[in-house]
């Protein structure tokens, strides 16, 4: 009988510790995937130059479409930034939703795999507030492509935030202004196991990573490497 109650103790005790819905582990993973890809991709995909300078990356892998040129609730998928104010490592990623915009390109139920990269400070405090409506309330644009592109005077380096997709195996930048970018309070709750604000993950990064999510933040450190 004391043999079976340890066991239940152990049991109760043990699962919180490490549970995680399984669909969030599997976007973490899937995260990954996508930024694993993106390193062993050609050189006319993203600039590597730009992977190192960017305060933040992001990722929604496998996001949705619902109709031809718009859709509704679009994707789900992780963000991580640099910590000690965009100079040190990346931190422990924080759960993003992002719904609306325009995709014109874009036909029925394609899914696509979307890339942000984080540029500026100013584009790191947009991801603390409630919501950020792109091309709005940060400014946003496709980014360049070409590992060795040379953006100095292109007018895209004036955005907050470069966006791209991949539908078909190669990334390209593409607009996302009208899209809403959104903490995911509760896939963040579950991930961490408490209730976290995204201030300590954005812009303090000092939150322990969790195991399932370890890979994505590995990931987007050697990307930027």
């Amino acid at each position: 009988m004391r043999f079976l109650s340890a066991i239940v103790m152990v049991v109760v005790f043990f699962i919180p510790a490490v549970s995680i819905d399984d669909k969030l582990a599997d976007r973490l993973w899937e995260a990954s995937k996508v930024v694993d890809e993106l390193i062993k991709a050609p050189d006319s995909d993203i600039p590597k130059d730009l992977l190192k300078k960017a305060q933040c990356v992001a990722v929604i892998p496998g996001l949705k479409k619902a109709a031809l040129g718009f859709g509704g609730e679009i994707g789900r998928g992780a963000v991580s930034c640099k910590k000690n104010a965009g100079n040190g490592t990346f931190g422990p990623p924080a759960m993003i939703s992002i719904t609306g915009g325009s995709f014109g390109f874009q036909i029925g139920g394609q899914e696509t795999d979307v890339v942000m990269l984080f540029m500026t400070p100013d584009s790191l405090k947009h991801l603390l507030r409630d919501k950020v409506t792109l091309g709005v309330d940060a400014s946003a644009a496709g980014g360049p492509k070409g590992r060795d592109a040379s953006a100095g005077t292109n007018a895209t380096m004036r955005a907050e935030i470069l966006t791209y997709s991949r539908a078909r195996g190669a990334f390209a930048g593409v607009s996302l202004k009208g899209a809403v970018l959104r903490p995911d309070k509760a896939a963040n709750k579950n991930v961490y196991n408490r209730q976290v604000d995204v201030r300590e993950l954005v812009e303090k990064g000092d939150v322990r990573i969790p195991e399932p999510a370890r890979k994505f933040v590995e990931s987007v450190s050697q990307a930027a490497r």
